[in-house]
């Protein structure tokens, strides 16, 4: 799903990989009349120990240190001149079509406290620090990533915000910084998505029966299937069910639900068309409470976010019914749009969870970090097609793992 995200990621880790290769080249050349120069950029460039600079300049006469590190210098070269050799050997070789000798295994071990001065340098820089000018380059085309892979906006800002926290000033193995960056991305999206309840369980250790879930969001996103679905799936549990036909607005809504408890052997509450939704939910709990029934599932007429006399008639039904959780059903592949949706029910009736339908159409996935991180509620279920059992808990590790990163 974010398959040009992660490319970017890797390009960028690729680019502050180099960067440091260069300073670890700029480091071994060291040509034979600029001994003492090399001395002096080097010391710039992995900042030597204090102790060898203070030596140089308070204790002239004595110049012990100083040869050390001049004498490793030049070890160093000479260590350099034999491997390029070797190099020129097996070249030579390769060119004549001869077999390359085996390596032969170094007999001695270098001791504690010997490094030469070249390993100390680029000890030093094997691990490398990210700077803000250069996460600032990257910026843009990262979030310019997201808002194409349907992350809103806000959220877009949120996660790179956050990217820029975990990685400025952070030391990183320079040879795992792809790896390194990509951990960090995933750990913001985990901080962003919340770990899904399990409705089977909740609706299992109720008391006071029935557990009510009340359905809400805009036309036409497979509201009155949805719930089919989750039906179906209690079912499978062992649990029973009443539907509840509360949405008395849209033409052969009622008729839609009728058939789909027909189909799983549910019985569903309605009244005619135009009247109250909020006593239609009030019939089907007290239909639940005197046949012992497990879960009743309300139904309501979808409505844009705009709606505010709509909104107003669903924050009734929420109030009348009281409902154990209300849960918004919405795209996958709404994207952007989705944001303002979200908001309008959630401040509505406090919704405490989210399904998104068509997931198996989303070749994206930022609808889901946008709806999680905007209302800091679970996505609990993606539907995935349109029959009964088209319809999966959402599993946060393995969407994670469906975008690519």
């Amino acid at each position: 799903m974010f398959g040009k995200l992660k490319e970017k990621l890797k390009s960028w880790a690729k680019k502050v990989s180099q960067e440091a290769e260069k300073k670890e080249e700029k480091i071994e050349e060291s040509p034979e009349d600029k001994t003492e120069e090399k001395l002096e950029e080097a010391k710039k460039e992995i900042e030597i120990p204090m102790e060898f600079s203070v030596a140089k300049q308070k204790y002239k006469p004595n110049l012990e240190k100083l040869e050390k590190i001049q004498k490793a210098l030049e070890e160093a070269k000479e260590s350099l001149e034999e491997k390029k050799h070797a190099l020129d050997a097996k070249e030579l070789k390769i060119a004549k079509g001869e077999p390359l000798d085996k390596e032969k295994p170094k007999e001695e071990k270098e001791k504690p406290g010997e490094k030469s001065f070249f390993k100390k340098a680029i000890s030093k820089i094997s691990k490398i620090k990210i700077t803000e000018k250069e996460f600032e380059i990257y910026e843009e085309e990262l979030q310019m990533l997201l808002l194409e892979n349907n992350v809103a906006l806000e959220v877009a800002e949120k996660i790179i915000r956050r990217l820029k926290e975990e990685m400025i000033g952070k030391e990183l193995l320079k040879k795992e910084i792809e790896t390194e960056i990509q951990d960090f991305f995933k750990k913001i999206i985990r901080e962003i998505l919340i770990d899904p309840f399990d409705i089977v369980k909740a609706v299992k250790e109720k008391k006071d029966k029935p557990y009510v879930i009340l359905f809400c969001g805009i036309n036409g996103t497979g509201k009155t299937t949805t719930i089919a679905k989750i039906a179906n799936s209690l079912k499978k549990q062992g649990l029973s069910c009443v539907l509840a036909a509360a949405d008395t607005f849209r033409a052969a809504s009622i008729e839609q639900i009728q058939k789909h408890g027909d189909k799983l052997g549910f019985k569903v509450i309605s009244h005619e068309y135009g009247s109250d939704p909020a006593a239609v939910g009030f019939d089907a709990i007290k239909y639940a409470k005197k046949n012992n029934i497990d879960c009743v599932l309300i139904d309501t007429a979808g409505r844009m976010h705009t709606e505010k006399n709509l909104l107003k008639e669903i924050e009734k039904i929420s109030k009348v019914n009281n409902p154990d959780i209300k849960i918004f059903v919405g795209e996958a592949i709404t994207g952007n749009d989705s944001i303002e949706q979200i908001k309008s029910f959630d401040w509505a009736i406090g919704i405490s969870g989210i399904i998104l339908t068509k997931a198996d159409t989303d070749e994206k996935g930022g609808t889901a970090l946008s709806v999680g991180y905007v209302t800091k509620k679970p996505i609990l279920y993606l539907g995935i097609g349109q029959e009964y059992d088209n319809i999966i808990p959402f599993n946060k590790e393995k969407f994670i793992e469906e975008l690519g990163l």
